[in-house]
C-alpha cells in the first residue's frame, strides 16, 4: 500500500465513536471559537470584496454563507473560511517546525456536511480528521524552513475532511487527497516581508481548489496515486523523506492545538499575557517606558521579531500589524487589550503607538528556544524613565495545551466578539447549538448563521 492508501483508509474508517469526551467538548470549543472570529469578521473590507466576487460569479444556492446569502459549496467554502481566518484569532497547532491554524479546515467540512445533509456527529468527525491529517503532518513533515506556507500540508487535511463529510469511499478518498497534494502548494513568501492580503485568504483559498477537487474526485476524476513518496512527490519534491502509519493514529491531535486569548499571532500569546499582568501589577503607562526587552523563542523571534521573516517596526496595515511583536506588545500597554479594534488603520498610524514600538527589542534565547513547542516560554523585561527595572517570565497562557479554555472562557470570547454584531438571543441560540452540536442536524446550525446578518445591530 502506498501511504495515500494508508491515509485514505483511515479517513474512511474515521468515527464519532473513536472520539474522546475531551476531543468532543474541545471540538465544539474550537467550532464556537471559529464561529466567532467569522462574525466578528462581516464588515471587514476585505470580505466585502469577496462578498462582491461571490455576488459577479453567482453559484448553485447549495449551501450557507455566514451572515446570509447561499452559494455554490466550494465558494461557501472559500467565503467563510475566509471570515473564520480574516481576524487572524482562530486557533493553532504548535509543532517543531511548523505552526498551522487547523480551524481553517471548519468552513470547507461545514459546506460539505451542508451539502450532504449531515449530522453535527458528522461534521465532528470530519472535523478531527482534517485537524489530525494537518497536526500530524505538520509534526513530522514541516515545510517552512524549505520556504512552503502550512497551507501546503493543509490541502491534504482538507481534502481528508471533505472526504469524510460527503461520505467518499476509499478510492475516491485518495484520488481526492492525491489530486489536492499536487496541485495546492503555496510559497511561505505569504508571510514574510511586507504582508498582504493574501496572508489571511491563503488557506481560504486552498480550501476553494480542495473542495472543488474533491467534488471531482467523487464524480470519478483520479490523481497521482504517489503523491507522498513517488518521483517527484510531496517527499522528493518538498518535506524530505518521513515516516507516518496512519492504522496507529487516533483522533485526539485536536485536544493539542491551542486557543488565541488576544487577537495577535499565535506565538506572541504568553508575551502579551505577560506584559499585561507586568502593567497591571506595576501600574505601568506608556508614557513612562523607557524600554521593552523581550526575551523569546526563536520560531517567535523569526516569524513576529524581526528575524529571518523580516523586520517588524515598518507597521502600516492590519496584516502588518498583526505579525510586529513591538506593534503588538505596544498596543496592549496602551490601549489595555489586543482586539480587532487594535487593527484599525486609524489606530495603527496612531503616532502614541508608532512610537513606542520602536522601544521594543526582541532577541531569541537557545534555552527558551528548547523549551517549545513543549511551552511557550518568554521574558519580559521593561526599562522605566525613572530607571527601574520590572521584569515578568512567563512559560503559557491561558489557552495553552497546559492550561486549556475551558467552555464559558469560550462562550465569553464568542460574546465579546460577536456583541457588535448579535443581539444576545441570537448569540445564545448559536451557542446553545454548538454545544448540542452531536444531537442536531447542520441545518440547524446553518440556518441560525444565516440569521446573522439579517439581524445585525445597526443594520448593514
Amino acid at each position: 500500500m502506498t501511504m495515500l492508501d494508508e491515509l485514505a483508509s483511515f479517513v474512511v474508517a474515521a468515527d464519532y465513536g473513536q472520539l474522546s469526551l475531551l476531543a468532543r467538548t474541545q471540538a465544539k470549543i474550537r467550532v464556537l471559537d471559529a464561529m466567532g472570529c467569522a462574525i466578528g469578521a462581516l464588515d471587514s473590507p476585505v470580505i466585502k470584496m469577496i462578498a462582491a466576487q461571490n455576488d459577479d460569479f453567482g453559484g448553485n444556492p447549495r449551501c450557507t454563507l455566514i451572515g446570509g446569502g447561499r452559494t455554490a459549496v466550494d465558494r461557501a467554502a472559500f467565503y467563510n473560511s475566509a471570515l473564520v481566518r480574516y481576524l487572524d484569532f482562530n486557533d493553532s497547532y504548535l509543532a517543531k517546525g511548523e505552526t498551522c491554524h487547523p480551524s481553517d479546515n471548519l468552513a470547507a467540512v461545514l459546506a460539505a456536511c451542508e451539502y450532504a445533509d449531515g449530522t453535527g456527529k458528522d461534521l465532528l468527525t470530519a472535523l478531527t480528521v482534517a485537524y489530525q491529517v494537518q497536526c500530524r503532518l505538520s509534526d513530522v513533515a514541516p515545510v517552512r524552513a524549505r520556504g512552503f506556507d502550512h497551507t501546503t500540508q493543509g490541502a491534504y487535511a482538507l481534502a481528508a475532511g471533505v472526504a469524510k463529510a460527503i461520505q467518499l469511499d476509499q478510492i475516491k478518498t485518495a484520488n481526492a487527497i492525491a489530486i489536492s497534494g499536487t496541485a495546492y502548494n503555496a510559497l511561505r513568501v505569504t508571510r514574510t516581508g511586507a504582508l498582504s492580503n493574501w496572508k489571511g485568504l491563503a488557506y481560504p483559498n486552498t480550501a476553494f481548489g480542495v473542495t472543488h477537487a474533491t467534488f471531482l474526485a467523487m464524480r470519478g476524476i483520479t490523481g497521482p496515486a504517489e503523491v507522498f513518496e513517488g518521483n517527484k512527490g510531496f517527499m522528493d519534491a518538498i518535506s524530505g523523506h518521513f515516516s507516518l502509519d496512519w492504522s496507529m493514529e487516533n483522533l485526539e491531535k485536536i485536544t493539542q492545538t491551542v486557543v488565541k486569548r488576544y487577537n495577535a499571532e499565535i506565538h506572541s500569546q504568553a508575551t502579551l499575557e505577560g506584559v499585561l499582568e507586568l502593567k497591571h501589577e506595576q501600574q505601568i503607562t506608556g508614557s513612562a517606558i523607557q524600554e521593552i526587552d523581550i526575551e523569546t523563542f526563536d520560531v517567535a523571534y523569526n516569524i513576529i521579531g524581526g528575524g529571518e521573516e523580516g523586520e517588524k517596526f515598518t507597521v502600516r496595515t492590519k496584516e502588518e500589524a498583526d505579525h510586529s511583536l513591538p506593534y503588538i506588545v505596544a498596543v496592549a500597554i496602551l490601549d489595555d487589550q489586543v482586539l480587532p479594534p487594535q487593527y484599525q488603520t486609524t489606530r495603527i498610524q496612531q503616532s502614541d503607538v508608532q512610537s513606542l514600538l520602536r522601544k521594543v527589542r526582541v532577541h531569541p534565547l537557545v534555552e527558551f528556544s528548547q523549551r517549545f513547542p513543549a511551552e511557550m516560554p518568554c521574558r519580559i523585561t521593561i526599562t522605566l524613565n525613572d530607571g527601574s527595572v520590572l521584569t515578568k517570565e512567563k512559560r503559557d497562557y491561558e489557552g495553552f495545551r497546559t492550561r486549556p479554555m475551558q467552555w464559558e472562557t469560550a462562550v465569553k470570547k464568542f460574546e465579546q466578539l460577536t456583541q457588535p454584531h448579535l443581539p444576545t438571543t441570537l448569540q445564545n441560540e448559536i451557542e446553545d447549538a454548538v454545544r448540542r452540536l452531536e444531537n442536531l442536524r447542520i441545518s440547524d446550525l446553518t440556518t441560525l448563521l444565516e440569521m446573522v446578518k439579517k439581524v445585525m445591530i445597526g443594520g448593514v
